[in-house]
């Protein structure tokens, strides 16, 4: 019998449930993994399975891109009869993607109990998407892990009990630590030694989505690229703007790469002076690593990574751009100290959870349809 179906679907989800996959079959807790597809591009997918040693999915949806209601529709969708099929204990979900919420609601629904990784993270910003897939997936969630203590008061702000919470640390960071002697040398990335640089990733839709913002964050990352060179690993989203806009001189002089696989992102960022970023995970990443971080956005669900790492929030502002660069340059950049439970052993703690509560969950979830 499966115990427990694990979904990931996005290049985030990959992170985070390569480690708990490792610690559910140490801990004998029977499990299978669905791949819903969301992140379809081989680069984007299947290289990371490679490159982190998860197992091939036993389950992929095959779903592809779309408008938000159109991809978390499919995912429902299809998600339902694998669900029916399977009928595991309870269903793990991870992070915060269109993918979260589909089978998080699909599987409360049909009265499958639910298990969320990462939970009550909080930008506070309802014009995120992610932050709606977050606050909805933890409400129907039955058993909610988090990555820093804060995150319980934001889950009780909401209503939620705190005897469903759980605080294990941050299984993104377990999987940097297992993979830090195997990430790619910068200098293999790039083709040739690059003493000095800085890396830039961009993908968000309030960066890239309009031509102003857009064009104002190349143009402060240019003149970065004047004192320090600026490696950018270019989204497909990001480099379609760009094209669309008419920006792409302003590619000129920047180290411009595709998508990168884990192995080649880990070690460009373990040697970059300074990293620019508006993606989430990145944030934690680079506090693990002690590198420098300047967040492209107005809000965080990551405030430990500001309070007690590397990061500091600059919003799409030149200007602040500019003096939190300065800053960096002038030896000023943050240090930072690694968060509680950001060891390596989220997943672990994890897994030994559920080996006590997995037995205590007898029958149908409460208010659900059955099976």
């Amino acid at each position: 019998m499966t115990q427990i179906l694990c979904v990931a679907g996005a290049r985030p989800n990959f992170m985070k449930i390569a480690p708990v996959m490792a610690a559910l079959s140490e801990a004998g807790i029977a499990a299978q993994l669905l791949h819903t597809g969301q992140h379809y591009d081989a680069a984007m997918s299947e290289g990371f399975f490679a490159d982190l040693g998860i197992p091939q999915p036993d389950h992929h949806l095959e779903v592809g891109s779309g408008s938000h209601a159109v991809q978390t529709a499919e995912v429902m969708k299809r998600f339902e009869p694998v669900l029916e099929r399977v009928q595991p204990q309870a269903v793990l979900v991870v992070g915060d993607v269109n993918s979260t919420l589909a089978c998080a609601l699909v599987a409360a629904k049909r009265g499958v109990r639910v298990i969320h990784v990462e939970a009550g993270l909080r930008s506070y910003d309802r014009g995120m998407p992610e932050e709606i897939n977050r606050v909805l997936t933890d409400q129907i969630s039955d058993l909610l892990f988090t990555t820093e203590k804060s995150a319980l008061a934001n889950l009780q702000r909401e209503g939620i009990d705190a005897a469903r919470v759980e605080f294990v640390g941050n299984v993104m960071i377990d999987t940097l630590y297992r993979n830090l002697e195997r990430a790619v040398p910068a200098s293999r990335t790039l083709g040739a030694p690059l003493p000095d640089y800085a890396v830039l990733t961009l993908h968000r839709p309030s960066n890239v989505d309009h031509a102003a913002t857009l064009a104002a964050l190349l143009d402060a990352v240019a003149e970065i690229n004047r004192t320090l060179p600026v490696v950018v690993p270019l989204h497909p989203r990001t480099r379609g703007n760009i094209e669309k806009f008419g920006f792409t001189s302003k590619l000129d002089g920047l180290r411009v790469l595709p998508p990168l696989g884990y192995l080649d992102m880990l070690g460009l960022m373990r040697e970059a002076r300074l990293v620019l970023t508006d993606s989430g995970g990145i944030q934690e990443e680079t506090t693990a690593l002690g590198v420098p971080c300047l967040t492209l956005r107005t809000s965080t669900e990551r405030p430990i990574t500001i309070a007690e790492g590397t990061n500091t929030l600059v919003g799409p502002d030149p200007a602040a751009i500019r003096a939190a660069f300065a800053d960096v340059i002038a030896g000023r950049g943050k240090a930072g100290r690694i968060p509680e439970y950001w060891d390596g052993r989220a997943a672990t703690r994890i897994a030994h959870h559920l080996q006590g509560w997995l037995p205590q969950q007898k029958g149908v979830r409460a208010g659900g349809a059955g099976r």
